[in-house]
């Protein structure tokens, strides 16, 4: 049996000769930095391109990685909120990332005037009664129903509010906003991504009582897919009447973020998952290049067959999923990954090469991959490991 490509002699060899390498330049990988963006800027524009010169990068840091790149105690919420310290801290870091990696990578745009931003509308989860809880340094839905009793009720009431579903979702001061930023030119935001069916699903009535309540009643489970299905397509369609869309006229594209998909089987996930993504796509991406993207960084191999069939144009799928898998069953995906995000935050050199050899490897005929974390970059994450892995796609990962 051939063992995998990344315990492969050769892919070894590579990876300790860039290692080599890196330490004798005292701890920064060799990258030709201006040939690289250039090369960037031509890959990244279309990861399929015949002719483009190396493998795209997708892995261009985050927020998150401002604390232990700078020796900074870590706080989500302040850096959220408080704009002023959010920037100070994101200048901080460019200033680090133009020495490493030649770029200026986190936003340093202050936020918008008060008077420049639209007010809040409900979301979809308001519709279906869930409280938001900041917990453990990230926000949690909780859940809004803990039987069948319960969620039947639920869904007379949520049934009932997309009958008038603009006047639950817009708040009182929306017409004179509507008024003062339309001739401004600043369109409302509109609805072009959600938390997946089955994680919002799991969110709402619980991991376990969704399983049961799919195997053991089949008929409220509908109920409660085709009320989640219908309030996405609500929620969009009233959002782009108020930017003066018409359906014909309507932004193409739709993304879904389902960590929680992988504990559906396949028949459980055909019957409550694949309808809501089936319906939203059918909607907003029906024709081939719309973007049709899903985010699960699970292990949710098992769907893929079915995935499939939604012909998605990008994924980012879990570590343990891999590219010739998906490949296999998204022959148009363009796929975001799949270094596993402990490997990039435990700052793993060996294993971040060895990981970018193995999954350009699987996709060099193809084309089509983005190297990218399967999943979020997180804290931990550093500018040298950032420039390791440009090395390797300077060194290793040209078509």
């Amino acid at each position: 049996m051939e063992p995998p490509l990344y315990l492969r002699p050769e892919h070894q060899a590579m990876t300790e000769s860039l290692l080599k390498e890196t330490r004798a330049n005292g701890g920064l990988a060799p990258v030709d930095l201006d040939r690289f963006w250039t090369d960037q800027a031509v890959a990244i524009a279309d990861p399929f391109g015949r002719h483009i010169p190396q493998c795209p990068l997708g892995i261009l840091m985050s927020g998150e990685c401002v604390y232990e790149e700078l020796g900074v105690p870590q706080d989500f919420w302040r850096y959220a909120h408080d704009a002023e310290w959010r920037l100070a801290l994101n200048r901080a870091y460019n200033d680090r990332a133009e020495q490493i990696v030649g770029r200026r990578l986190l936003s340093e745009k202050p936020p918008p005037s008060p008077d420049q931003v639209w007010p809040a509308t409900r979301k979809l989860h308001d519709l279906f009664e869930a409280r938001q809880v900041w917990e453990s340094d990230s926000w949690w839905l909780m859940e809004s129903a803990q039987n069948e009793t319960e969620l039947a009720a639920l869904l007379d009431r949520v049934e009932s509010r997309l009958a008038n579903l603009r006047a639950f979702l817009l708040p009182p001061e929306w017409e004179e906003a509507k008024a003062r930023l339309l001739p401004r030119g600043i369109p409302p935001p509109l609805y072009r991504g959600q938390r997946g069916p089955v994680t919002f699903a799991t969110s709402i009535y619980g991991v376990e009582r969704l399983l049961f309540l799919i195997m053991d009643n089949p008929s409220l489970a509908e109920r409660f897919r085709n009320a989640i299905r219908d309030a996405i397509l609500g929620i969009a369609r009233v959002l782009d009447e108020e930017a003066g869309y018409t359906p014909e006229t309507a932004p193409r594209g739709f993304s879904f973020c389902d960590d929680n998909c992988y504990l559906l089987t396949p028949d459980m996930y055909e019957f409550f998952g694949y309808p809501i993504l089936k319906a939203v796509f059918d909607r907003y991406a029906p024709n081939p290049a719309d973007q049709r993207f899903q985010h699960s960084d699970s292990a949710m191999s098992h769907l893929l067959p079915i995935l499939g069939r939604l012909n998605l144009t990008g994924v980012n799928f879990g570590p343990t999923v891999t590219c010739e898998e998906i490949r296999r069953h998204l022959p148009h995906a363009i796929i975001y990954g799949q270094l596993a995000p402990f490997t990039f935050s435990r700052n793993d050199e060996a294993g971040i090469v060895a990981q970018f050899l193995r999954d350009f490897e699987m996709t060099r005929e193809t084309r089509g991959l983005v190297f990218s974390t399967a999943g979020s970059i997180n804290n931990g994450s550093r500018l040298t490991g950032m420039r390791l892995i440009m090395a390797a796609i300077q060194r290793y990962g040209r078509y």
